[in-house]
Formats: structure tokens, C-alpha cells, sequence
């Protein structure tokens, strides 16, 4: 460039950057691009709709109370474990294992719980249709917290009464039962369970729920701030010039695949990077000789659940339960499918997949490319043809999700 053209340039600027024809130049954006990044953008993201099976999930003093239960060791049967625990501040609410480890050590990676009550379905197959639902599977479960319900409850009133009855109502006398009982514990726990009459075991079970509607209603005061890709999103549609130097070279390129030729954004789509759905993608299960069925294999579990938005512990209408009224029970497309998790904050949550089979971000792009065939079912994914240095700016792109938690 001469003197004189170097001169044109520079005067023309100001300009250039008013209309937003210098950023356009710069990043190259479509309209078509630019559309589907500003679906990406946390600002775009409504509020989590109302649970109708939990008529307390906006309840300021449910939340305070669920927040105690969910920092709680004692609710756990050796006083180590609480939802805490797996579910780390810290670590943006997971626990940085491959599997999850309560008493014992478990089948499945920790789900974040931020941005989950987005979702009509929890845990990694699905086997839960509510938060509070969700948060009541870990405390009974042997390998997690290996508690039992009674026991629970238990905790519950000696160390919540006020807090409880603020909110719930009256807490029922569990004088002269048994310290532990439960439908889903030791054998030991279930005699006891049986011997209790119904409307005793109806109060616990009751307690029991509450205490998930609580936690629930704490955990849905979670939130994402915004991440670098959210502050470069804005800039960019707002055309500041500013946006230029949020993200480098190589993370740019690695959004214009994600949105483009690698088709992440198909699965990964929305604020949350998350469809909601289940999608088997051929990771390879944890247990060769045993492989999971995933969501298949799950449905049962949620429909027979005495605690879904259908059962007699939920708030809910039964014409408000319609994801679980027309559940599809014979999808094959289930077989071996799991839960596609948010991308927010993935650079910070190796390793992954459902059971921590692949240990780092660039792995799980190469299996993408690469596309194995699935070991039960029919995996959705073909290969692609990225390049390495392809692979390496989404690896760039992916490292730009990460943001702090907030507590609304």
C-alpha cells in the first residue's frame, strides 16, 4: 500500500468502524453466522420455566434451606458425603472425577446441577423428571450417599424443625420408628420400611420429598456469568471494534466450525451449549463387557418413580406432566444414548463423557471426527474431515466458555 491509499485508508476509518464494515472485515461474520451466535449469547437464555411439580422451587426460605441440606454431611451414611461433595463450588459444581465418588465409588461422571432445571430430564439417562427429583436419587443411593429415608428425614427434623415447618408445614412425629427404613436401602432398611403402615411411611416419604423440592429451589439460584465467547458475542453484534481483541485468531476459527463445518452447535446449541436431548455418539461404555443402554434402559425407571411429576409426592396437575405423559417408550434411538451436557465451563471439567472415558478436550474432538461405531445401538455421528490445525482452534474455541457461577 502506497503512502497516499495507506491515507484513504486511515481517513475513511472512523467511518468504517460506525458501520461495523471494519469488524465485518476483520472476523468476516454473516448475517447467517452472526444469527446463530446470538443464539449462543447467555443474555439469550429465558428463565428455567416453573416446575409445576414443585410448588416451592421460588420460595426465598426453600432455598435457604435447601442450600444447608445440600452442604450437609450428615446426610450420608458415614457422615462424609454431601451434594457438596460431587458437586463442588469450586469446581463448578462437579467434582473434576471420571465417576463420581459418594461412600462408594459410582458408575457415572457427576453432572453440573447450574442451568439444570432447563432441562425436562435429569442425570445423565434421563431417569429423573425434576430437579427435586434428581436431588433425592443420590441420598438413598448406596454408592452415593448410602442413606435411607427415614434416616434422612430424621436429620431433617432434628436439625431443620424451624426451617421445615417455615415452609412445609408440620413436621410428623417419627417417635417410637425405627432409625433407619427405606423401600430402596438394605435389606435390613426394606424389613423395616414393610413393618411401618402406610400412612407412616406416606409421612416420610413426604419429608423426603420436601427436602428435594428445597434443595431444588436452592439449586436453581445457580447461574452462569457471562464467558469471554459471550463478551466477544456481544461486541461483535453491538459492532465494537473492541470485539477484536477478545478472542485470538485460532479461537475464532474454532467458533466459525462449531458453528459451522463441524456441526457442534446441532447438539451443542442455545445459552447453555446443551439440547436438552440424548444422542448416542459412539463413546465407547466404561465397562466393555457390559455396555449401558442408556436412555432406553431408563424410561422405566422414571415412569414407575413414586417421586415424578405424576406420583403422589408431586405439586403438579396431571395434564401439567405432559413430558412424562407421552413419554416414547419403544425409540430405538435410545439404545445406548446419553445426555448431552452443557459446554459451559467444559475447558475446566475434564475429563468426560458419562463415564470420564476421554480424558481431555482434544480427544473428545478427535472422537468426533473420527466417529466410531457404537458398542450398543447406532451412533448419530460420520466422520468429518478436519485438519489438525482444525482440531486445534476448536480445542481454542472451547477454552472460551468458561465463566464464574453466580447465586441469584
Amino acid at each position: 500500500m502506497n503512502g497516499r491509499a495507506w491515507w484513504r485508508a486511515a481517513a475513511a476509518l472512523p467511518v468504517l468502524l460506525a458501520s461495523g464494515q471494519c469488524l465485518a472485515e476483520r472476523d468476516g461474520w454473516t448475517p447467517a453466522e452472526r444469527t446463530v451466535m446470538r443464539t449462543l449469547h447467555i443474555d439469550a437464555l429465558p428463565a428455567a420455566p416453573a416446575d409445576p411439580s414443585n410448588a416451592y422451587e421460588g420460595s426465598v426460605r426453600a432455598a435457604a434451606l435447601g442450600k444447608r441440606l445440600f452442604f450437609d454431611k450428615r446426610l450420608s451414611a458415614n457422615g462424609q458425603v454431601a451434594c457438596a461433595s460431587c458437586h463442588d463450588p469450586a469446581l463448578q459444581f462437579q467434582d473434576g472425577r471420571a465417576l463420581a465418588q459418594g461412600v462408594a465409588t459410582g458408575q457415572r461422571r457427576t453432572m453440573p446441577v447450574v442451568g439444570s432445571g432447563h432441562g425436562a430430564w435429569q442425570f445423565w439417562d434421563g431417569r429423573k423428571d425434576s430437579v427435586w427429583a434428581q436431588a433425592l436419587g443420590p441420598l438413598e443411593d448406596a454408592k452415593e450417599h448410602g442413606g435411607n429415608r427415614l434416616a434422612h428425614a430424621r436429620v431433617t427434623q432434628q436439625h431443620y424443625r424451624t426451617e421445615y415447618e417455615t415452609v412445609f408445614g408440620a413436621m410428623p412425629s417419627f417417635a417410637g420408628l425405627p432409625d433407619n427404613a427405606s423401600p430402596v436401602g438394605t435389606k435390613a432398611e426394606r424389613a423395616a420400611w414393610d413393618k411401618l403402615d402406610e400412612s407412616q411411611r406416606t409421612a416420610i416419604s413426604r419429608v423426603f420429598a420436601n427436602m428435594g423440592k428445597a434443595i431444588a429451589a436452592y439449586e436453581k439460584t445457580l447461574a452462569h456469568a457471562p464467558s469471554r465467547l459471550d463478551n466477544y458475542i456481544g461486541a461483535t453484534l453491538r459492532d465494537d471494534p473492541a470485539a477484536a481483541s477478545i478472542l485470538t485468531a485460532p479461537e475464532k476459527r474454532g467458533l466459525r466450525l462449531f458453528i459451522g463445518k463441524a456441526s457442534c452447535v446441532s447438539c451443542h446449541g442455545g445459552p447453555l451449549l446443551s439440547d436438552q436431548h440424548f444422542h448416542n455418539t459412539g463413546v465407547a461404555p466404561h465397562d466393555l463387557a457390559s455396555p449401558e443402554m442408556g436412555r432406553s434402559a431408563a424410561i422405566a425407571t422414571v415412569l414407575r418413580d413414586p417421586f415424578n411429576c405424576l406420583g403422589p409426592f408431586s405439586d403438579a396437575r396431571p395434564r401439567d406432566c405432559g413430558e412424562l405423559a407421552f413419554i416414547a417408550t419403544d425409540d430405538r434411538h435410545m439404545d445406548g444414548a446419553f445426555k448431552t451436557p452443557s459446554l459451559r465451563n467444559v475447558a475446566l471439567r475434564a475429563p468426560y463423557m458419562h463415564a470420564g472415558q476421554i480424558a481431555s478436550l482434544e480427544q473428545v474432538v478427535r472422537h468426533y471426527v473420527k466417529a466410531p461405531r457404537a458398542a450398543i445401538g447406532h451412533s448419530e455421528r460420520s466422520p468429518m474431515a478436519l485438519s489438525e490445525q482444525e482440531i486445534a482452534d476448536l480445542v481454542a474455541f472451547l477454552g472460551t466458555l468458561s465463566g464464574a457461577i453466580k447465586e441469584n
